[in-house]
């Protein structure tokens, strides 16, 4: 009798290669860089210099993966992940082509085209091992939500298991439609009220995935600084048309540098702690798919960090200092952005950008250039790094092989690091007026593209002999804000009178919740409220509450009713269809709208 093991991971066709066969791997490979990379990192590409901002290619590689994989089974989630894995570093590397176009805006001459690849080869590859360094504390030990990675993993664990889809179509497909049905209608369907309040589907769903716990306290900070901002106008800090957003991204950047200062500490306190009691005993061995190998990681850091050193030096001619800055900045904000990235879906690059480069300034950083390239090491790496963690994150729930995982990865920042600059030349190339700089000449703006990322980057640049201490000052007052207020909710968590007073009653239960996400909310789920514009944030917020009431009406009905897993509710399911929608309605937007351009 054949064993049940290699049964059930043989292909269902006979022309298809077995898993983790050199033909497999080639199969896997084969499909990201062909066709999901190029796909994916066009749509970037074309989204970074329209509108200013791509979203992730992670659930649209994995629903493209899944097909790829289909005949494996159950067991063709693991190469479906290794699929979106890597077509989604290109999708990140190739929409990084916004900082060759600042150059240009600037009037700085432009570096030789392998200069530009080996820089951004070498800090793709630094940001992917610093990314996995960070995962033991994002992905194991705080299990943050990452709301893509989770969608990413509901996606491949219900296409790639008849029973689980079976279960899960009718919630994945209503998602799907509602995201994909809601953009179009925001974007090209005439929907007004849709686009005045700024409608986003994909928000909409990681609020769903995250709840209220997180969705409210993003709201709350939102409406602190629509009250402050009269009073923040009128001393100076804004601007006649300025957002809170402009002030309040620095404090909540400090806010979760605050909470993470005191949650490492308290982590690496615990750890000391563990191995003074097990000292002598052999360590418990950890699961074969989570093995890796650490001394080895950190020589792959310390190999890659030197390399961005002697490229952003020698090549593009950063003094050393500076470029040894952007690398240390770039360990805090991979961490810091990380975290956001796994509380609320989204990953502040432009807000590290410009806090890394205004730290510079302070320290007498005066040329563009400089700043441009030394701040990218910092921009660059959150991009990958958060990358890598949103994809540990998929691979912890599916128990993917994180090696493997991570060999696909560089693969794709391979790749990614090639497209960006060929794709930054095309597109520069086939559309002079992307060349024109909006910042002095915004009348010259044409359709869609709005540079608005490039507009922010030559902003700050263009302030670097100006660069004032209100930037730090702000941001210090976030850390100390965040200290403050993890330190509160630590001790909280921490008394055994408070939670057991906490369930005591409804009373009780609802004194906690208001405590929990009005009067001492988290700064990691809070700092979404600072991050972006008010409408985007109610509606992220509105997500979390209608997930949250949902939940509660159907457990006071009789709770789960199937054998999915814990983390693929009818929730979690329909917002990251929502997400898997809208992120399929603005690849096809991006294609058709190139096409259209070229013709």
């Amino acid at each position: 009798m054949a064993d049940s093991a290699s049964v059930a991971a043989a292909p269902r066709f006979s022309f298809l290669p077995p898993i983790d066969s050199r033909a497999y791997f080639v199969l896997l490979g084969a499909a990201a860089i062909l066709v999901l990379g190029p796909l994916v990192g066009v749509s970037a590409a074309y989204m970074n210099f329209s509108i200013g901002f791509f979203l992730s290619g992670q659930v649209l590689a994995g629903i493209l993966g899944s097909v790829v994989t289909f005949g494996y089974g159950r067991e063709g989630k693991h190469g479906a992940n290794y699929i979106q894995t890597m077509a989604a570093s290109v999708g990140g590397m190739a929409g990084l082509g916004v900082l060759i176009q600042t150059m240009i805006w600037l009037g700085l001459a432009e570096p030789p085209t392998w200069h530009l690849i080996a820089y951004f080869l070498c800090v793709g590859m630094f940001g992917a091992g610093v990314g996995m360094l960070y995962t033991p504390i994002v992905v194991d030990r705080m299990q943050l939500n990452f709301p893509s990675g989770l969608a990413v993993a509901n996606i491949l664990r219900a296409l790639t298991d008849p029973a689980l889809l079976r279960r899960s179509v009718a919630q994945l497909a209503t998602g799907f439609g509602l995201g994909a049905g809601l953009t179009l209608a925001a974007e090209r369907g005439g929907a007004a009220f849709l686009s005045a309040v700024n409608f986003s589907a994909s928000t909409f769903g990681a609020g769903i995935i995250v709840g209220a716990r997180i969705g409210v306290p993003a709201i709350v900070v939102g409406l602190m600084g629509l009250a402050l901002t009269p009073w923040l106008r009128e001393i100076g800090l804004l601007g006649p048309n300025d957002p809170w957003r402009k002030v309040g991204f620095l404090i909540s950047l400090g806010g979760i540098l605050g909470a993470a200062i005191v949650d490492i500490t308290l982590i690496v306190r615990e750890a000391i702690e563990r191995r003074r009691a097990t000292a002598g005993q052999p360590a418990p061995a950890a699961e074969d798919w989570k093995r890796v190998n650490t001394h080895l990681l950190v020589a792959w850091v310390v190999f890659w960090g030197i390399g961005v050193i002697a490229t952003a030096s020698w090549l593009l001619g950063v003094p050393l200092a500076y470029a040894i800055i952007g690398v240390a900045l770039a360990f805090v904000f991979v961490l810091v952005n990380g975290i956001s990235i796994g509380i609320s879906d989204s990953n502040p690059i432009s807000s590290a950008f410009v806090v890394s480069v205004t730290i510079m300034a302070l320290m007498g950083l005066t040329n563009p250039l400089i700043g441009l390239v030394a701040g990218s090491i910092v921009l660059v790496s959150t991009v990958v790094g958060g990358d890598m963690q949103q994809d540990r994150s998929t691979g912890w729930r599916l128990g993917t092989n994180r090696v493997v995982q991570f060999r696909f990865q560089v693969i794709g920042v391979l790749m990614g690091a090639v497209l960006a600059v060929a794709l930054a030349k095309l597109f520069l190339a086939a559309y002079p007026v992307l060349r024109v700089d909006t910042f002095v000449h915004p009348e010259m703006k044409t359709g869609n593209w709005q540079s608005a990322m490039t507009y922010k980057f030559s902003g700050v640049l263009r302030g670097l002999t100006s660069a004032e201490s209100t930037t730090i000052k702000l941001m210090l007052l976030g850390i100390a804000i965040g200290v403050v207020i993890q330190l509160l909710r630590v001790a909280l968590k921490r008394s055994a009178a408070y939670q057991a007073w906490k369930t005591k009653s409804a009373g009780t239960r609802a004194t906690e919740f208001i405590l929990d996400t009005i009067v001492i909310p988290s700064p990691y789920a809070s700092s979404f409220g600072g991050f972006v514009e008010f409408t985007t944030v109610l509606w992220y917020g509105l997500g979390g509450v209608f997930s949250s009431v949902w939940n509660w009406v159907a457990e006071r009905r009789g709770g789960k009713d199937d054998a999915r897993p814990r983390d693929m509710d009818t929730m979690s399911l329909l917002g990251g269809g929502l997400i898997a929608g809208e992120a399929l309605v603005f690849l096809t937007l991006g294609i058709v709208g190139l096409l259209s351009l070229a013709r």
